[in-house]
């Protein structure tokens, strides 16, 4: 184009951010900025959604204050919108709190972004009360006012609370639940361990058909190590030809944390016959304004050294407070960058979440909050890994996965171990 004004712009950043591509959304907006456009309300809208998706807050924070300056929040409620579900999504819960109550118009989509919120950061009592709000203040309920309730009571154990909720959405608001909403009461029961009642209720349900319940179920299992439902789980996926890597991949950890090689075997070469592509694990963290992306295992960064270095320190420290040391044997035997690839070659992993909290501990000042945002859930190992590095480095580590945040303190982790 000859010419470009504010619309061009606006306009690719959105298409970046519906594409899901928010890196590309935020090189736009640099582009922008470097030939002298300022944002207005629709680039401020794009940009928080793309700081959103990828945990950069600190840009976020910018765009509130621009905004903030220059009255786009008095004549927008989409820039308040976009601002709660921001700060919800990069882990900041009491600011998006405040925007949320400074807010002088707000819509049902307004109210959903808080009540989500609190269901992701594992305050189910605290999503009811605000439940009991919404209806109290009129709000015009949706289905999504549901999903958001429901994963709080999911991620809290509110079995009981969570099924009279799921009754109430069809006889008292005449709201139909959709698949998404029956995949939330499995993941509910199943997490409380009651995963008979979850197979009963699948089968019950109108969406027997539907993988979102059988792959909860299959999530489910992992938590309690269960083989022989997870078993049934891929069974009805197969059987639906909607199995994928990620679900053998799943039922292969729970044979191997049950000592079962076969099994272990079994999935993998199901994977390998079968031709199905694994999707790798990255993850996000933004420090000193720019957010840097780490995939699984990478071992090409140009500065891999100084990654290995706060690596080496992070497990030798965790394992003084008491984290095992049989997983890092063989790389803390030969304490090299080459050890190091050497053992990703070999077998050795380091999930990417591991990767961007070493490289935030190398490059941030002590005591900065540690954000990241990843594409798949925390394992457990992982998970016991944060906790240790949280208390060797006195940091607070905030953890965005797939399903649900883990904000770790002090050697413990808000999930209490429930995720």
């Amino acid at each position: 184009m000859p010419e470009r004004d504010i619309v061009s712009w606006n306009s690719m950043i959105a298409c970046y951010c519906r594409a899901e591509r928010h890196e590309e959304a935020l090189r736009v907006y640099e582009q922008m900025r470097i030939v002298g456009f300022p944002i207005d309300d629709f680039t401020a809208v794009g940009l928080l959604s793309s700081c959103a998706h990828l945990g950069a807050l600190e840009l976020g924070v910018w765009v509130h204050r621009f905004a903030e300056e220059n009255g786009f929040l008095d004549r927008n409620v989409f820039v308040g919108n976009a601002l709660v579900d921001m700060y919800v999504k990069c882990g900041s819960l009491e600011q998006a709190c405040i925007v949320f109550d400074k807010m002088k118009r707000r819509d049902t989509f307004t109210w959903n972004s808080l009540l989500f919120g609190l269901g992701i950061h594992g305050h189910g009592k605290e999503a009811i009360l605000f439940f009991q709000q919404m209806v109290i203040a009129g709000v015009q309920l949706n289905s999504v006012s549901f999903l958001g309730l429901l994963m709080g009571c999911s991620h809290q154990g509110l079995v009981d609370e969570g099924l009279e909720y799921f009754h109430a959405m069809s006889s008292k608001f005449a709201l139909k639940p959709d698949a998404k909403h029956y995949g939330c009461m499995v993941d509910m029961m199943g997490r409380a361990g009651k995963l008979e009642k979850a197979v009963e209720f699948i089968r019950a349900s109108s969406f027997v058909s539907d993988p979102v319940l059988w792959r909860a179920l299959l999530s489910a299992c992992k938590i309690h190590k269960n083989a022989e439902m997870a078993e049934v789980a891929l069974g009805n996926l197969i059987e639906m030809s909607a199995h994928n890597a990620g679900d053998c991949s799943l039922l292969a950890g729970i044979y191997a944390s049950n000592g079962n090689s076969d099994g272990v075997s079994k999935m993998r070469k199901m994977i390998k016959e079968q031709g199905m592509k694994t999707t790798p694990g990255w993850s996000c963290i933004e420090v000193k304004g720019e957010v840097r992306k780490f995939v699984v295992d990478d071992i090409s960064y140009a500065d891999i050294e100084e990654i290995h270095k706060k690596l080496m320190e992070m497990i030798n420290r965790a394992i003084a407070l008491g984290y095992p040391a049989e997983k890092f044997k063989l790389i803390l035997r030969e304490k090299s960058p080459e050890m190091y690839k050497e053992w990703i070659e070999h077998g050795g992993s380091f999930h990417s979440e591991i990767l961007a909290i070493a490289f935030g501990l190398a490059r941030t000042p002590e005591g900065t909050i540690l954000r990241i945002v990843k594409n798949m859930r925390v394992c457990m190992d992982c998970h016991m890994l944060t906790k240790h590095v949280s208390t060797a480095f006195d940091r607070e580590i905030i953890v965005r996965d797939r399903v649900r945040f883990h904000h770790f303190k002090d050697g413990s982790c808000s999930c209490n171990d429930y995720w």
